[in-house]
């Protein structure tokens, strides 16, 4: 509002829901969310209590990868509205109280965006190295053993130039050559656009894509121990490499810094970015985010993979990032439209959803909610006939694509389509879904949807879960623990991970139940045992205000 001052550091402990928004909320009968959707459900997602949205992409796109293929990047695809709906989407959310982050797909374009077409024309051409472009090996073959993580060469021969280009992901998704300073010039003038529009900042899409090794090195084989799942299903071969030189390159600081420089000409813009990586998400977290001057904040994929954390890996991932991101800040994050749903995923009963729910806004850091998490959706059931993944499609059936966490949000239980939409779905409406739309839950004061209200708002009421530092961290499978503290609020939290009762280690001092938090108090006492499933959260009233050693 007028008149107040601003918070430029909103970002740091802010919980941001991600909207995907062709299954948000349809207004027009097509079966597709659209703008106009979202801002009529926008009053759910303040009623959270969550402090900004993500969007994801909805520019100008022929959807090959459902708007993350890039067309036109300063216009909206029609089927999502036009900029006036966009204009209105904003300043609807800033009425609520909402910041409004959208999602920025930097490191490629669509084969159709009219940069691409220019470029492919020759090698001379005004925009001939905007895009990255190799010539074949003497027999033909790509110029490298670079792979796409959608399976496949990262290579795809251009007939009409002659030459190879460069794609990370699908082969109508060419890699922009960011080495080209006339490339970054033009993608800065775009983060320029969308910021004067009023949106607050950016979910930068696959950040550690931007640069490539300008010599075209291939990459070295990965152990067979070294492999993991995180980024890629276990079906592809994308895993078998270390992604020295298709990714992660050093080249890329300079041109986050020149990035977050412009975001500083604003108010208080902010970023965070997708680091998609193996071996490495967590030290590219803290390059990316130390010192105050590339991005704000970063999620690599620490709790997006396939093994449910239990306490002891939980305490091993918090004891690596605090010792190696420093003054960087991370965004955590149990499931967003990449992955399946992590009650699915972790295949969790409600009440286990519920203690990790605790556990994910406790953490030092920023927090990411999936649209549908606080409903306790599922991963749905997609058949074959039904799929619009090309991920999907491509790996089936090891690998059933990521249509199963993009179905539609359920508002309604009785309706066929969850009040989705009046028309046909561009995926199906899971059936069980519709037992946990918005209407069976809203008045409901013991639903999945008023824990997380309450839980959100008993975050909010402390500062320390928000801003605060962490210490005394105790984790093991059963049980894990940590303190937060800010200023002279001092706050203990404490999760028993498992369907047992446990005793709880209280650190030294004072500790009194913290009123207002969504769980059952353990009993009389600090030698009462948690019970299953539950979180005990309890203020220190001996701290004098002095900061934790």
């Amino acid at each position: 509002m007028a008149g107040q001052p601003v918070d430029k550091d909103w970002w740091r402990g802010a919980v941001i829901y991600q909207i995907y928004p062709r299954s948000y909320q349809d207004s027009n009968g097509d079966g597709i969310g659209d703008l106009a959707g979202i801002i009529h459900r926008l009053p759910h997602v303040a009623s959270l209590g969550a402090d900004a949205i993500w969007i994801s992409p909805f520019f100008r796109s022929p959807m090959k990868d459902f708007g993350y293929d890039v067309s036109d990047y300063r216009d909206i695809d029609p089927m999502f509205g036009t900029l006036g709906d966009f204009d209105a989407m904003v300043a609807r959310a800033h009425e609520l109280g909402l910041k409004v982050m959208i999602d920025l797909v930097l490191s490629h374009t669509s084969d159709e965006h009219p940069w691409f077409r220019e470029s492919r024309t020759s090698a001379d051409n005004p925009k001939s190295d905007w895009y990255v472009w190799a010539d074949a090996q003497p027999d033909g073959s790509p110029p490298n053993n670079w792979l796409s993580i959608f399976g496949g060469p990262a290579w795809q021969w251009d007939g009409e130039r002659m030459q190879y280009y460069l794609h990370n992901f699908l082969s109508e998704q060419p890699d922009l050559n960011l080495h080209n300073e006339e490339v970054q010039d033009e993608l800065l003038s775009v983060v320029k656009f969308w910021l004067d529009r009023g949106v607050d900042g950016f979910r930068l899409d696959t950040i550690n894509f931007y640069f490539h090794d300008p010599e075209l090195r291939s990459n070295p084989a990965l152990a067979l121990e070294a492999r993991n799942d995180s980024i890629a299903p276990s079906v592809n071969p994308y895993n078998w490499q270390n992604h020295l030189y298709d990714k992660n390159r050093p080249e890329n600081i300079a041109f986050l810094k020149r990035f977050r420089a412009l975001l500083d000409e604003y108010p208080a813009a902010a970023a965070v970015g997708e680091v998609g990586d193996d071996q490495r998400g967590m030290e590219i977290q803290a390059e990316y985010t130390s010192g105050g001057d590339k991005v704000h904040m970063c999620y690599d994929f620490a709790f997006l993979s396939a093994a449910q954390p239990t306490g002891k890996r939980i305490g091993e991932v918090l004891s690596k990032f605090e010792k190696t991101v420093g003054d960087g800040w991370a965004c955590w994050a149990f499931s967003n439209h990449d992955v399946v749903r992590h009650a699915s995923r972790w295949n969790m009963s409600e009440a286990e959803q519920r203690l990790y729910a605790a556990i994910l806004v406790s953490l030092r850091g920023s927090v990411c909610l999936y649209q549908g998490e606080e409903l306790g959706l599922t991963e749905a059931y997609v058949a074959f006939e039904d799929l619009q993944d090309p991920y999907g499609k491509a790996f089936w059936p090891k690998f059933k694509g990521r249509d199963g966490c993009r179905t539609p949000m359920v508002w309604v239980r009785d309706n066929a389509t969850g009040g989705f939409t009046d028309g046909k779905p561009w995926l199906p409406v899971a059936v069980e879904h519709l037992e946990r739309a918005v209407s069976a839950q809203e008045d409901d004061a013991a639903s999945h949807l008023n824990f997380y209200r309450r839980l959100l708002a008993f975050r909010r009421h402390h500062p320390a879960l928000v801003k605060g530092t962490m210490s005394h961290l105790q984790a093991t499978d059963e049980m894990l623990s940590f303190v937060r503290q800010n200023g002279d609020e001092r706050l203990f939290c404490a999760f028993n991970l498992t369907n047992a009762a446990q005793p709880v280690t209280w650190p030294e001092g004072q500790w009194q139940i913290a009123v207002g938090a969504p769980f059952e108090a353990p009993g009389d006492g600090q030698d009462a045992l948690l019970g299953p499933w539950q979180a005990v959260f309890a203020t220190d009233a001996s701290h004098d205000g002095e900061e934790d050693a």
